[in-house]
């Protein structure tokens, strides 16, 4: 297995293009109501959770700085105000690619610690052989939280909880609390492998607590947004969990037992799940290749 033709391949399908392309500002924008006020949007990247209300208008991500336009376009439709807060749930530039522009306008930007601290320093996402530059002073978080924040915004309490070695070393889950809708970030990808980016600090044990903490929020009415794929429920979620222990479970047999990960590929432990979870965003010699790494680390 050519792992860094594979890695390239996930790159691509995070941007939702070619990894030396940038993406194209023709994308469409849609939104989906989820409760009063909430909504979320899809588009080329992460996707983006929306509050609208009296207090303005307050979002979850940004996608890339060409899709500024459309987004700002389809929020329009929801309410005419600016946006006034940005909250990041991680520092990968499909969720934060669009703060430059939208500090210049003045939004105030939220993360956790670890998300400025990462974006204010070039990084290197080793899995892809992809290094990221440092980001403007413009696109940074300038309110940064270490265990969690609350903001009080458009008849909610919005509850912003960091969730230690998951998918990096900086997410956040976006509870709203009346609404009873979750932003997950990138701890969940719906119906598709996810990516844990071992070089940010994440790992499959610190993912599984992140589903966990959502899991002790979320009741059967809750709406969950996941940094990709379709918006699910709490079975949705459960699911994503049982896939991820039993996968790893598999891999981490066969890594002990002395396979190479070449060996594991050939095996194809994971056969049942890569016909649900394979091929839309992560195939299944990929996602072997991720995990195989992972647990050399755990």
């Amino acid at each position: 297995m050519n792992c860094k033709i594979l890695a390239a391949a996930v790159l691509a399908a995070i941007v939702g293009a070619p990894a030396t392309a940038q993406p194209q500002p023709e994308v469409k924008i849609t939104a989906e109501k989820l409760a009063e006020g909430i909504y979320v949007l899809f588009g080329n990247g992460g996707n983006i959770g929306v509050s609208v209300g009296s207090d303005g208008v307050f979002i979850i991500d940004d996608q890339f700085a060409p899709l500024t336009p459309a987004i700002n376009a389809a929020i329009a439709e929801l309410d005419p105000g600016t946006v006034r807060f940005v909250l990041n749930t991680h520092w990968h530039f499909d969720h934060v690619g669009g703060n430059e522009n939208f500090g210049k306008t003045g939004a105030v930007i939220i993360a956790q610690d670890n998300v400025r601290a990462r974006m204010s320093v070039p990084q290197v996402m080793e899995f892809f052989k992809q290094e990221v530059p440092a980001s403007p002073p413009a696109a940074l978080p300038v309110v940064t939280f270490n265990d969690s924040v609350s903001l009080h915004l458009n008849g909610d309490e919005v509850r912003a909880v960091h969730v230690a070695n998951a998918h990096t070393d900086g997410d956040a889950i976006i509870h709203f609390r009346k609404a009873n809708v979750i932003h997950a970030g990138d701890a969940y990808f719906n119906g598709m492998y996810p990516f844990i980016d071992v070089e940010s600090g994440g790992s499959i044990k610190g993912t599984l607590a992140a589903v966990d903490v959502m899991l002790s929020m979320a009741d059967d009415q809750t709406r969950i947004i996941p940094g990709h794929g379709a918006v699910s429920g709490r079975a949705g979620l459960e699911a994503f969990r049982k896939m991820l222990v039993d996968t790893s479970t598999r891999v981490r047999t066969l890594q002990t037992a002395g396979k190479s990960v070449e060996e594991i590929v050939a095996m194809a432990p994971n056969a049942d799940y890569d016909r649900i979870w394979a091929g839309a965003f992560i195939n299944g010699e990929t996602y072997i290749g991720m995990l195989y790494q992972l647990l050399e680390r755990e």
